[in-house]
């Protein structure tokens, strides 16, 4: 493998060498290290001194189950410090093929206008997309296919990144070539924006799989992680119901952000379950489909394709972070006007995290009435205007709450908290404090976890090996839900990696590459200028009781301080 470097500005390209203390680490430990060496921490997120990084996983390439997944990283436009955003989809497994370890983006364009990167065994290309500007996904992801091949993979933004709107991710194919699996979190696809770069084509035509130094071992381990993959009752309840089925629990445990978090239970929970999907879309039948993969190879399953009462595609897929923002978060029990909302943000290029957040402040402001689907649809597509409001949603929920005057904003370090509400599951809260990426529950979730969620003072440990683990697995190219199977026979891992590259790692390889990984980003953060004061929640979250425990987030702010000195 190499490292593939693009000067977007020079419009030129060179295959690299991996440094050796690259060679160990991929997807999210890679991007760290990479931006550590790289790019000054004080520079302009959407300057030329920024790069945007796209890095596989130390797993990528053997369709793995749940494990080719692709990191994407810079320099955040919304949080001012380093940023990974990891999403599904045949970027990552396409990159492996190719022999990318790590592709490079550098500089920025002195001229106005719009290019598509093409990548192949024969190195780079540019191309005008002068004709695909302003186009939202769905009508570019097939337009470009059928000018580069479809079996390209692409990534690509829509007019959100364009606009360089702090909302704005990357969107990625997924098996059947819909542009759904976003890099969301971040504004990275502002970035992409800001080095001219509308979309980058993949294309492994003519590429063998990468090799495997001892592959009799590793077919061996993967075989047990399949078993135990397969075995675990949680891959079911995902096949079933998706992220969904998180919707009725977070509710029980008073944690699903209502009306602007004020509240932590959402009285229409059950109209937007995951169970009441489920049965929604059997009973539609058509184009719904209830288990959809996003990867091939995928075992779990646990996307779906939302389909209308007219048996058409609406979106794939819904997942619980959009029920939860876009749908609890304003009040709105409707899956449907939530599926419509989700297609407006996907099309356009955007978090629907972020974008939900910023009209729950929206609606704080007066902007909407709870529980108003047709006005909080009205508000996601004034974004694509490019009107000053729709500018001011499209860059987040903390510029609404400060354009608006907005106290009660839900943001870590400038980006919006995730659908747990901290106050009710602490040990998240704690992640979300002290991650160096912000507010993000895919960085360490504590919601399984077998202890009081309320108590303030057992929350440090079970949150630091939260983060820990899933560096490691995002370092690995792996989606969480691989981690049913991993954690049931943890020595894959170590022997997936041995018979991949002829390492000899130990059992303790996931924490190990975790915890490097997260002090590559500190590190990195706190060149930026960031202090232990950037790690708390929001004061009002301290002292606002949260219905129906009436709870604050009351970790001691030791606790958040000394969260990586132990373990």
């Amino acid at each position: 493998m190499q490292v593939w470097r693009v000067n977007v500005q020079e419009q030129s390209f060179s295959q690299e060498p991996i440094p050796a203390h690259w060679q160990t680490l991929g997807g999210r430990g890679l991007l760290a290290q990479i931006l550590v060496d790289e790019v000054d921490p004080t520079c302009e997120p959407l300057g030329p001194n920024n790069k945007l990084i796209f890095a596989p996983g130390l797993l990528v390439g053997h369709m793995l189950s749940s494990c080719d997944r692709i990191s994407v990283g810079g320099k955040s436009p919304l949080t001012g410090g380093i940023k990974e955003s990891n999403a599904g989809g045949s970027t990552g497994l396409a990159m492996a093929y190719l022999g990318i370890k790590a592709l490079i983006i550098e500089g920025q364009p002195t001229m106005p206008g719009w290019w598509i990167l093409h990548l192949s065994k024969q190195g780079a290309r540019w191309e005008n997309a002068a004709e695909y500007a302003g186009m939202g996904v769905y009508k570019a992801a097939p337009a470009l296919l059928e000018r580069y091949g479809d079996k390209a993979a692409i990534a690509l933004i829509g007019p959100g990144g364009e606009m360089k709107l702090s909302s704005a991710g990357i969107q990625n194919l997924d098996k059947d070539k819909t542009p759904s699996r976003i890099n969301a979190r971040g504004g990275l696809g502002a970035v992409m924006g800001s080095k001219g770069l509308k979309a980058i084509i993949f294309d492994k035509e003519g590429c063998d799989k990468p090799p495997i130094a001892d592959n009799k071992a590793f077919r061996a381990a993967q075989k047990v992680f399949n078993k135990e993959l397969m075995a675990h009752p949680q891959t079911q309840s995902y096949a079933d119901y998706g992220t969904a089925a998180m919707t009725r629990m977070t509710n029980t445990f008073g944690a699903i952000p209502t009306r602007n978090f004020s509240d932590g239970q959402f009285e229409g929970a059950d109209k937007i379950s995951g169970e009441f999907m489920r049965e929604l879309l059997l009973q539609r039948g058509g184009a719904s489909e209830t288990t959809h993969a996003c990867m091939a190879g995928c075992t779990i399953r646990c996307s779906n394709i939302f389909g209308g009462e007219d048996g058409e595609e609406i979106v794939s897929p819904v997942e619980y972070e959009t029920i939860g923002l876009m749908g609890a978060n304003l009040g709105i029990d409707s899956l449907d006007t939530i599926a419509r909302m989700n297609w407006e943000v996907n099309d356009m290029g955007l978090d629907s995290i972020e974008v939900g957040a910023a009209l729950g402040v929206a609606a704080e402001a007066g902007l909407m009435a709870w529980g108003d689907g047709e006005r909080a649809l009205a508000l996601t597509r004034e974004i694509r205007t490019g009107s000053t409001l729709g500018r001011v949603l499209g860059n987040g929920a903390s510029t609404v709450g400060k354009v608006y005057g907005i106290e009660r904003v839900p943001v870590v370090k400038g980006q919006a908290i995730s659908a747990y509400d901290p106050r009710a599951i602490k040990g998240t809260g704690v992640t979300y404090a002290t991650s160096p990426q912000g507010a993000d529950h895919t960085c360490g979730l504590t919601i399984r976890a077998k202890i009081d969620h309320l108590d303030p003072l057992i929350q440090q440990e079970v949150s630091r090996n939260a983060q820990c683990n899933m560096a490691g697995y995002d370092t690995l190219g792996a989606c969480v839900f691989a981690g049913f199977g991993f954690a049931a026979a943890p020595g894959t891992i170590r022997d997936l990696l041995n018979a991949r590259y002829g390492w000899q790692v130990g059992d303790a390889i996931l924490p190990e590459l975790g915890r490097k990984t997260i002090e590559l980003e500190r590190e990195f953060n706190r060149r930026a200028g960031f202090t232990k004061e950037h790690d708390r929640l929001p004061e009002w979250m301290t002292r606002e009781p949260l219905k129906p425990h009436n709870a604050v987030f009351d970790v001691p702010h030791e606790h958040l301080d000394t969260i990586f000195e132990g373990g």
